[in-house]
């Protein structure tokens, strides 16, 4: 049976081999800082496990050990420590390749202090991704524990370190990781390569572990719409010389088309891989029909869920507890009956053909060929699945500045705007400030702050702009209070720029000093003027009784203007009584004329024709003759 089993194995690989030529590396950036001989920037491989720190960079000095140079066993046994002293650069270890797995390397380094492994290649070839052991040889404990990043670099270079080292120099470099995810908007789009399997040993454990505890920030950033996540699900095809072999039967569905090897590698007994196939899929369903009612996001309860309520080792790995998770979460089993179709048909099922599509790697992401697997930004993600570096690795995706405030938590990055306020702009007295944090490192950005824009470079200069600007801090301008009066130098109807105001000047934004119009004679010149300086002003005054005319900056007698003005008055009124006697009088008798004239011509009229006054025909009565 294990022979069998073994030719169907070697053959879906057969098949598959061809995707492996596109395999990616994913790289980072290492700088060495000194010495001058080797100062440059070089490219190395990022290990498949550990956690790498997205997004950020990581600083320290060099050490090749004098002995155990392949970390193959403990340094512990050779007495070789990497702790850094206080107030000491990290150490990065140097290791050659060969005799052991790289995890080991990097376990042994990690125990023994090393901030980070360096492993040097040990023949001449293009980089390569150091993974983990596989399925059989994944058993060691350490697997999940190691949490520094590790890089594979080069032969020459690895040479040219150690060469630098046996002289007494010290190697300074500098690992970036800081554009090893694009990041080229404002939500992240990644993918999660998984299965629903939980019989397969230390990575189902840990897939399952990385979906429970991931699933709180994973919802959240959907939910908001930060970021958009796809689950994927792996399988193989079985080859149509086989297809009506047992092996195939049992482990695919479809007629062959979708297969998944057995979950116990026995077929004699628990599960087959068929069953593996189906659940796939119905996961995969779950999530179409949750994306159409615009809530995606419930994959993560349902693949939690089936997890924990329906295991294999129960005996619960099948549809009716499939059925009963989907129908606590609110979900119609019908939409997802229809979405999952025939298994028995010989026919294409279109969710899991897209899936096997999806496999093929294109533009910068690689194939998948293993599970777990995590894409971020088209690009696969290296290292330990664990929360926080997961959640890194996606914070490093973000376009600078959009991150979400999940990115910028203290337990994710550091926020250099805490030391020196980054050497941003700053106004201390307002409590602004230029500088920015974000997930790789800070900007210098003069504010928006209650409406009101600052503009400058955010370095040395930021200043108000707008209509509103001198609700805000006066614009940045000169403003003050005395004697119960306030000026300002801050001009509303300007977007910008300070002027000292009428009575004053000055710059307009750190003083504006009161003008002496009195003392440089620039008002009340006349002879008889008295003048008096105040804040922002001036008074003007007259000697004796004098009156002053501020028009015309002179001084006039106040008795002569009293006169003037009472003779005037009276006059004014004496005539205005005149006009209005001759005008009554006028009206008065006109109304008498006309008055008498109506009746004179009514007397008249009863004795003579007037002008006016029409022909009175005669009445003559004509009698027989």
């Amino acid at each position: 049976m294990k022979e069998k089993l073994g030719v169907l194995v070697c053959v879906w690989f057969l098949v598959f081999g061809p995707c492996l030529g596109r395999f990616v590396v994913e790289k980072n950036s290492l700088r060495v800082t000194s010495p001058d001989s080797i100062k440059d920037v070089y490219e190395c491989a990022i290990g498949n496990f550990g956690v790498p720190q997205y997004g950020g960079t990581m600083v320290g000095i060099v050490m090749y050990p004098k002995a155990n140079q392949k970390s193959c066993k403990s340094f512990d046994d050779v007495d070789i420590s990497f702790k850094t002293k206080a107030g000491g650069m990290p150490v990065f270890v140097l290791i050659d390749r060969g005799d052991c797995y790289f995890t080991l390397k990097a376990w042994n380094a990690q125990k023994a202090g090393a901030a980070a492994i360096l492993v040097a290649d040990d023949r001449n070839e293009p980089l390569i991704t150091m993974d983990t052991p596989e399925e059989e040889d994944a058993k060691a404990d350490y697997l999940q524990n190691i949490t520094i990043p590790s890089a594979l670099i080069i032969q020459s270079l690895g040479d040219s370190i150690k060469k630098q080292l046996s002289k007494g120099e010290m190697v300074n470099i500098n690992l970036d990781w800081r554009e090893a995810l694009p990041h080229p908007d404002e939500r992240v789009e990644y993918e999660f390569w998984t299965n629903s399997n939980d019989e397969c040993g230390p990575k189902c454990e840990s897939q399952r572990e990385f979906v429970k505890n991931f699933k709180g920030a994973a919802q959240i950033l959907e939910q908001k719409g930060y970021t958009q996540f796809t689950p994927h699900y792996i399988t193989w095809y079985c080859p149509e010389a086989f297809i009506l072999s047992k092996q195939c039967k049992s482990q695919c569905i479809n007629h062959g088309r979708y297969c998944a090897p057995d979950p116990e590698q026995d077929f004699s007994k628990g599960y087959d891989g068929k069953d593996v196939v189906l659940q796939n899929l119905r996961q995969a369903c779950f999530h179409k029909v949750a994306n159409g009612s615009g809530k995606p996001w419930l994959w993560w309860d349902y693949v939690t869920d089936f997890a924990i309520r329906c295991p294999m080792k129960e005996k619960k790995y099948n549809k009716e507890c499939a059925d009963q998770v989907i129908k606590s979460l609110g979900f119609d089993v019908k939409q997802i009956d229809k979405c999952v179709g025939d298994p028995e048909a010989d026919a294409d099922n279109p969710v899991l053909k897209a899936e096997q599509e999806a496999q093929i790697g294109k533009d910068s992401r690689g194939d998948v060929t293993i599970l777990p697997t995590l894409v971020v930004n088209n690009r696969q993600y290296r290292g330990k699945l664990d929360k926080g570096a997961v959640l890194k690795a996606i914070c490093s995706g973000f376009e600078e500045t959009t991150e979400p405030a999940i990115c910028l938590t203290d337990d994710i990055q550091t926020n250099e705007c805490l030391e020196s306020n980054g050497g941003c702009w700053q106004d201390k007295a307002a409590n602004i400030t230029a500088c920015r944090d974000t997930f790789r490192g800070k900007v210098c950005e003069c504010p928006v702050v209650e409406g009101v824009k600052f503009v400058g470079d955010g370095y040395s200069h930021c200043e108000a702009s707008g209509a509103l600007r001198c609700g805000f801090n006066n614009g940045g301008c000169w403003k003050g209070t005395k004697d119960g009066r306030t000026f300002s130098a801050c001009i509303d109807d300007h977007t910008k720029g300070c002027k000292c105001p009428p009575g004053f000047r000055g710059d307009g934004v750190n003083n504006c000093e009161d003008i002496d119009e009195c003392k440089e004679r620039l008002a009340c010149q006349c002879s008889d003027c008295k003048c008096k300086n105040t804040w922002g002003g001036y008074q003007c005054s007259c000697k004796s009784n004098l009156l002053y005319m501020q028009e015309h900056d002179t001084c006039i007698g106040g008795n002569d203007v009293k006169t003037q003005f009472s003779w005037g008055l009276v006059w004014v009124i004496i005539l205005g009584l005149a006009v209005a006697g001759v005008g009554a009088y006028a009206v008065y008798k006109y109304r008498i004329r006309r008055y008498m004239d109506s009746e004179i011509r009514a007397i008249m009229a009863q004795y003579m024709p007037l002008d006016n006054q029409g022909e009175v025909p005669n009445h003559v009565s004509h009698g027989n003759v």
